[in-house]
């Protein structure tokens, strides 16, 4: 049995919300959206006009560096409108949905019949590549380049994430079929918490190689996992899946299907009787308003989880790559001598500034305040890195991306992070900056210099 990692730094933060294993409703929406922003790295093209008639699964855009990487439609019905922005900036491609699904019909072979460069193929041409992530830098992979490795994670650790072991229930077989087809490209390692991997959908799971991870958050972040396993040097590249991915590159291989379709927590502070929905990656967010009520002013619609998802809106979209929808408050109201006030027993310290370290086991109400403005960083780089389980110095990182200074970018380890694994040091950061901001512009300016 593999060696469990455990890892003494981190921070689970204790919000309400999380969302009851319950399926509340399946929702084939009445539009979808196809967004060129879910996508890090990609040139789209392209592939379709207003008018017209799409199935799941045909190609709506193309990356015009490589036109082999596709992305496809994640239902069937007429292309309704191609949104545009400021000069003529290609922002979504809408999708008016039909009753009854239609599938294109792919043929990717059987597993154990195909090599690696089939299994490639079979995926670039069914359109479930862009669920392949490069890292470093966290963009599609390049189907040309053959990593050292790919890492998969079993769990989410992050707050009011979903369920792993809920949303994949009764994925097992297609699961399965994921992992023996990535193996036949390069070696696979999947991650699993420690405590619940005996009831995991990948328990048990074959052609991979598994490691247990003990912790606080962000142990289920898989740049976290590939850090204490094998971390990435310059020069090496490897790919991570997400499960939802590694599910869908499966059902291609069972079924000959696109299949987007996934369990979604709808969760947070201000979500009404917080559970899952059965639905389609481009989902517009007007479909939560049973978990809003009536009244959504003050709220904030969250793609993804509290720490590392985008603002949406109700006027946006389900991302792509997630399976959580976060409604927290706005924290518009200013709370006069808040800061001297030591006796707050509604408010969180990562700190003993609040008397909330002696109630370990309550959760909080919490909101958008950051109660305070940017301000300069602190010296200390250790309040930062007791919350980051990484061999890398993330104050000297952030300032080496500020400064634009490449060189010290690599030195501190911008080749090993996405924005994501300092999500936790914006959180604690009492000098309230945008860390994974400015993580996300230093990547750019490494993709723009390095290419």
């Amino acid at each position: 049995m593999s060696e469990t990692i455990r890892l003494k730094k981190g921070l689970n933060v204790p919000v309400k919300g999380d969302a009851e294993c319950r399926l509340s409703k399946t929702v084939l929406p009445g539009i979808v959206a196809v967004q060129p922003s879910d996508f890090k790295g990609l040139l789209p093209r392209l592939l379709v006009k207003e008018g017209d008639k799409v199935l799941a699964g045909s190609p709506v855009l193309s990356d015009k560096k490589n036109p082999q990487i596709l992305v496809c439609a994640p239902a069937s019905g007429t292309v309704k409108e191609i949104v545009r922005g400021e000069k003529r900036k290609l922002l979504a491609v809408l999708i008016q949905t039909e009753d009854q699904q239609q599938y294109v019909e792919f043929n990717p072979g059987k597993i154990e019949e195909i090599d690696g460069a089939q299994v490639k193929e079979a995926m670039l041409s069914a359109g479930v590549w862009p669920w392949i992530i490069q890292r470093p830098y966290g963009i599609i992979a390049d189907p040309a380049v053959t990593p050292k490795a790919i890492f998969i994670s079993a769990f989410d650790s992050a707050p009011l994430s979903a369920d792993a072991d809920y949303a994949f229930e009764g994925e097992k077989k297609n699961l399965q079929a994921g992992i023996d087809a990535l193996a036949k490209i390069a070696k696979v390692h999947v991650s699993f918490n420690a405590k619940t991997a005996a009831k995991s959908p990948l328990a048990g799971v074959k052609n991979a190689e598994t490691h247990f991870f003990e912790g606080k958050h962000p142990a289920g972040n898989v740049g976290v996992q590939i850090s204490n396993i094998d971390p990435i040097m310059k020069g090496e590249t490897v790919w991570t899946v997400s499960l939802t991915g590694l599910c869908a590159i499966g059902k291609l291989f069972n079924s000959g299907k696109y299949d987007a379709c996934r369990k979604v927590a709808v969760a947070g502070p201000k979500a009404i009787m917080p559970s899952y929905i059965c639905t389609l990656p481009g989902m517009p967010m007007s479909y939560i308003k049973p978990w809003t009520g009536s009244d959504a002013e003050g709220i904030r619609i969250v793609s993804g989880n509290i720490l590392s998802g985008t603002n949406v809106g109700m006027d946006g979209y389900l991302g792509f790559f997630d399976n959580c929808i976060t409604i927290i408050g706005e924290g518009t109201e200013a709370e006069l001598f808040g800061w001297i006030r030591p006796i707050r027993y509604k408010q969180f310290s990562t700190d003993h500034c609040y008397f909330s370290w002696l109630m370990p086991w309550r959760k909080y109400d919490m909101d958008t305040n950051l109660h305070g403005g940017p301000r300069a960083f602190l010296v200390s780089d250790s309040y930062y890195a007791k919350v980051l389980p990484m061999d890398i110095y993330p104050l000297f990182l952030v300032k080496a991306c500020l400064a634009g200074d490449i060189d010290k970018m690599e030195k501190f380890g911008i080749y090993e992070v996405l924005p994501e694994d300092l999500a936790l040091c914006e959180f604690v950061d009492p000098s309230k900056n945008n860390i994974q901001d400015i993580i996300s512009k230093g990547i750019d300016l490494m993709l723009k210099e390095m290419a």
